[in-house]
């Protein structure tokens, strides 16, 4: 937990990011320890210490910005493939035994990945190119609601996987759930890359995570950080 008076400490890094080239990742591998994927996040500068606002209003004290960690694209082909290789272990036959080449052209990929905009776009394709499924994303609507826009449709029952970067209450999820169930399909799985709910979150379908971590969160009436006077940052708003 980040301590000070300062922006510089209420923003810290554990690990310097990445200059000039790109962070290694070792061949994609369905049982990559989390402790490697914990350092490959740090390494590009994707995890981060201090007082944050989550998306969903709460407070924390570390933050998981995996765009800082997509940029790189051998980086997240790595994240994909290797939460491809969990997920397969969950999902159904037809669904597991997707091979890349079958998605390359239209009608050639039975099932898709679904992310919710904006952090699961860049995920749902490195996993879908990982299955050989079509490359979906779902997007907010006026009302808080997320659908299926820009012409992407589904058969009915088609099988979908929903992916996200960061799980923390499964709010986007399950919003991306209910717009893969309005278009036709049917979910079978959920994957992400960082579980920060330490596996408490539930969505009625297998759920796999590359890193589970239990992330302290706060209401902001409650927050200790907000008591001792550490300035709050949105990552997502620098």
């Amino acid at each position: 937990m980040a301590g000070g008076d300062g922006a510089r400490d209420a923003t810290t890094e554990r690990a310097a990011p990445v200059a000039g080239g790109t962070p290694s990742a070792a061949a994609p591998d369905g049982a990559a320890p989390a402790g490697a994927i914990a350092g490959l996040l740090e390494q590009t500068g994707a995890h981060r210490i201090g007082h944050f606002r989550l998306t969903t209003g709460l407070h924390s004290d570390e933050f998981f910005l995996l765009a800082r960690a997509f940029q790189y694209p051998a980086v997240l082909e790595h994240l994909g493939a290797a939460l491809a290789a969990r997920l397969r272990a969950v999902l159904p036959p037809e669904v597991a035994s997707g091979h890349p080449r079958r998605a390359a052209g239209p009608g050639t990929a039975h099932g898709a990945v679904v992310g919710p905009a904006m952090g699961g776009v860049l995920l749902a394709h490195a996993v879908a190119r990982a299955l050989g499924a079509r490359s979906l994303f779902a997007e907010k609507e006026a009302d808080g609601s997320m659908r299926l826009k820009r012409g992407f449709r589904l058969a009915p029952g088609e099988p979908v996987v929903v992916v996200e970067d960061v799980v923390t209450t499964g709010g986007s999820v399950r919003k991306t759930m209910a717009a893969v169930a309005a278009a036709g399909g049917r979910v079978v799985a959920v994957g992400a890359v960082v579980d920060r709910s330490g596996g408490r979150v539930a969505f009625g379908v297998p759920m796999v995570a590359l890193l589970t971590r239990s992330a302290a969160v706060f209401r902001p009436e409650e927050c200790p950080l907000c008591a001792r006077g550490v300035p709050l940052v949105a990552p997502k708003e620098i």
